[in-house]
């Protein structure tokens, strides 16, 4: 199983902090699986100009194919201006509609106020799902007050990004199976 945990933003600190932590309990918990970090602060990502991902070089084709080889994402993001980062919403852009399809997709967001939970709803699950992902319905919401010199000090997130783990996961089993019993009506 591939897991690519995704730092969806270009600046700060908190997101990749909890994408961290969390594909860090992923690789305790899931020895077996192949989990990479995609963090987009870390890459030269150029703007999508509508060519097909695998046409593009350099950084920007190593995540773009990174994340298409992914058998689970679990994607950290920001809430600037009330809306995703531009940098993640290039990624989307670089990428074909149906990039997730079969893919698990599991979410967490760090923003400076609870107002901005609606975005998750609103702006990002619409998107995946347009790109037919298979969404991890409960995502993780950590506000400002919840870090404290690059740490994560609240217990409940703590135990929510654990949780977000396992969910991903049985989301991917999930799939796997449906995957097998959808192929297994052929007969090739």
């Amino acid at each position: 199983m591939k897991i690519v945990g995704i730092a969806g933003s270009s600046v700060g600190t908190k997101t990749r902090t909890a994408v961290n932590y969390t594909l860090d309990k992923a690789r305790e918990q899931y020895p077996d699986a192949e989990i990479t970090l995609v963090d987009l602060s870390q890459y030269d990502m150029v703007f999508s100009d509508g060519r097909n991902y695998w046409e593009y070089e350099g950084d920007t084709k190593y995540v773009t194919e990174t994340i298409m080889a992914a058998d689970a994402l679990i994607i950290g993001t920001p809430v600037f201006q009330a809306s995703i980062p531009a940098t993640l919403k290039n990624i989307f852009d670089l990428l074909p509609v149906n990039a997730f399809r079969d893919k698990v997709v599991s979410i967490l967001v760090t923003a400076g106020t609870p107002k901005h939970y609606l975005m998750v709803e609103q702006q990002l699950k619409p998107i995946l799902a347009y790109m037919k992902a298979q969404i991890v319905p409960t995502y993780v919401f950590i506000e400002e007050k919840d870090f404290h010199r690059k740490e994560i000090v609240n217990d409940d997130v703590l135990f929510r990004l654990e949780r977000l783990v396992e969910d991903t996961v049985l989301h991917v089993h999930a799939v796997k199976v449906m995957q097998e019993e959808k192929n297994a009506k052929y007969d090739f």
